[in-house]
């Protein structure tokens, strides 16, 4: 990781920046791969399936015997457990109850929510597959009442799924689940074929390819969560913070995926130095070493002169993840303008959110925490408003309706309360 000292504030965006593919490649195999599976749907998605993982399936449709087949230790069906009654726990707290409210005597006002009746969720395989992204995707679709789950997620290269996905997909209540994954997934999703369902609204994250085809998938009508892409983690860690947890931390998102990216700030340059020690000593003994080591040139070290100037960053670059480590962590948890999730003390890893503390891990990257939240309860329902006017309502305000529909020049809207003012008495 590059260490930068004091970096001036106009030099921060492009300090930043994340790591990115080229767009005008992303959007052009992109493009390509929604029009061949909007004039081909199964065929195509077999060839894509068979180029970008390897292996040539008959069929997408996950069977019952093969959900059935699925079996995983006691430790982790207890684990999921676990984190699925939190998960719940935390969604079901996000119901709101209906209010009526009477803006005018005779006119009530009110608004519903409604489940969207048809969800894509796309749940990343490959090298390290999320079964733990259906919980934070499936619980509160449930819980929202929509009536068809359709989880798509790319297959090994025996075209097989993990069990945990299928074990955690059945235990949430996944209605359809297919063996396709990257783009051809969220083409299948969004426009329909034979096998797989077109729905309303598709959620998940994935890589810049599968973030790119979601953003594409809304030119056909269709709805997504957020632009999801690579995962990153910014850190403020002052002198009171641990250096081999913050070190832990950083490496967390570092491993899952060379194209993620790591910042950690701090008002200390002994507890940078001191991180990086921690670093090096932590990912000679990972896994997934070489995916972290990539990962780590996208990321950095730097120190800064004051909490202040540490906040001003954390808003500019607007983390998907952000962990705080502070002596006076109330500036920077009632001050934070920008972030998807916020992970408070030394003992709040972002592990904790990722799995099991029952937030949501589905959060927005690139910046986009400047105007989006995270997946929630609402991700999966929309609301409706109602009204109902009675003859001293319309009394009330049909005046001021017929005034401001004359000013704009919409005669027939006057209209609309004028005869219904007349058929009452009043001229």
């Amino acid at each position: 990781m590059k260490k930068i000292i004091n970096p001036l504030p106009d030099t921060w965006l492009n300090l930043l920046e994340r790591p990115a593919n080229e767009r005008a490649d992303m959007d052009s195999l992109v493009s390509e791969v929604f029009e061949e599976v909007q004039k081909k749907g199964d065929t195509a998605i077999q060839k894509y399936t068979q180029l970008f993982d390897g292996t040539s399936l008959k069929t997408f449709k996950v069977s019952e015997e093969e959900m059935n087949a699925a079996t995983i230790s006691k430790e982790l069906t207890a684990a999921i457990q676990l984190a699925k009654k939190n998960i719940e726990t935390f969604h079901n707290s996000q119901k709101t109850a209906t209010e009526r409210i009477e803006t005018t005597p005779g006119v009530i006002c009110w608004q519903e929510k409604r489940a969207i009746q048809k969800v894509g969720l796309y749940i990343p395989g490959g090298t390290a597959p999320l079964f733990s992204t259906i919980l934070m995707l499936a619980v509160p679709a449930q819980l929202a009442g929509c009536t068809e789950i359709v989880l798509c997620t790319p297959p090994n290269n025996e075209g097989e799924i993990d069990p945990a996905i299928l074990y955690t997909a059945k235990l949430c209540g996944v209605t359809k689940i297919f063996k396709v994954g990257g783009v051809q997934a969220i083409a299948a999703m969004a426009l329909g074929t034979a096998s797989v369902p077109a729905v309303y609204k598709i959620f998940g994250p994935g890589n810049q390819f599968v973030t790119a085809a979601k953003q594409y998938a809304t030119t056909f009508g269709v709805a997504i969560d957020m632009p999801a892409g690579p995962s990153e983690l910014l850190v403020f860690a002052d002198e009171t913070a641990v250096p081999a947890f913050v070190a832990s931390d950083l490496l967390s998102q570092a491993e899952h995926g060379a194209d993620s990216q790591v910042v950690l700030v701090s008002t200390s340059e002994k507890m940078l130095d001191e991180v990086a020690v921690e670093i090096e000593k932590q990912l000679t003994l990972l896994p997934r070493k070489e995916i972290a080591t990539l990962a780590m040139q996208n990321s950095k070290l730097i120190l800064v002169d004051s909490n202040k100037t540490a906040l001003a960053l954390i808003n500019t670059y607007a983390p998907e993840h952000l962990i705080i480590v502070a002596e006076d962590e109330a500036y920077f948890v009632e001050n934070v303008q920008n972030a998807g999730s916020v992970f408070i003390g030394n003992y709040t890893p972002e592990s904790a959110g990722d799995y099991a503390s029952g937030t949501n891990h589905t959060l927005p990257t690139n910046g986009f925490a400047k105007q989006y939240s995270g997946v929630n309860l609402d991700s999966f329902m929309k609301s409706i408003t109602f009204q109902k006017i009675s003859e001293a309502g319309i009394q009330a305000i049909g005046p001021a309706i017929e005034t401001m529909a004359a000013a704009e020049g919409l005669q027939a809207h006057k209209n609309a309360v004028s005869l219904r003012l007349k058929s009452i008495g009043n001229e």
